[in-house]
């Protein structure tokens, strides 16, 4: 496990998104949905916090809430719920270092080396960009970036594009397989999916 206790935090600002509207569970704030005891962002936040340099959360609403999670929260810059390309560019804009990481906030089953695993790929396969894979497809919001794509996520964006795999697609990007810890990406969209992760996290 040597990649996983060397792999630079100092390098990496961890990045929860929470900025979406959550329409599947009826506009709920997801981030702040009770699992176990505590609100899922908590979970993410202690799961990630421990793989990273320092730490923040993309909200658009309740950011009283979410500051209790992360040293600090940053909003889209873009109005009206933009989707993750406009949280992970706000997140760029406040990060001080060379990589953000970035996580959704409900993955309270996030694996404690997802950092390593991801950086790992990146230096190997010399890419900017690094997505984690269920070993069927690729979870976009799973991703590791050089903040120096900065000026160009923001062109993109600025064009009025959104979709997040064409965005990945124009830069050097590695695929990162974790399909050994599939169950880190499973999606919280309905009540019986929070109990169904209630009852792995009990396990």
């Amino acid at each position: 496990m040597t990649d996983v206790e060397q792999h630079p935090r100092s390098a990496l600002t961890g990045v929860i998104l929470a900025g979406g509207r959550a329409t599947r569970m009826g506009g709920q704030d997801k981030g702040l949905l009770l699992l176990a005891g505590k609100p899922m962002v908590a979970h993410a936040s202690q799961r990630l916090a421990a793989q990273v340099g320092s730490l923040l959360i993309n909200a658009n609403r309740n950011i009283e809430q979410y500051q209790n999670y992360a040293t600090h929260v940053v909003r889209d810059d873009l109005a009206g719920f933009q989707g993750p390309l406009a949280g992970m560019l706000a997140a760029i804009d406040a990060a001080q270092t060379e990589y953000i990481l970035t996580v959704p906030c409900d993955s309270p089953l996030l694996t404690p080396d997802y950092a390593a695993r991801m950086f790992l790929q990146l230096q190997q396969q010399h890419a900017e960009i690094c997505v984690a894979s269920d070993g069927e497809r690729l979870q976009p919001v799973f991703a590791l970036i050089a903040t120096h794509l900065r000026d160009h996520l923001q062109a993109y964006l600025a064009s009025g594009e959104r979709k997040i795999d064409r965005w990945f697609a124009q830069h050097r990007m590695a695929a990162v397989d974790f399909s050994d810890v599939s169950s880190m990406f499973h999606n919280i969209n309905t009540p019986e999916d929070l109990a169904t992760i209630e009852a792995m996290l009990g396990d």
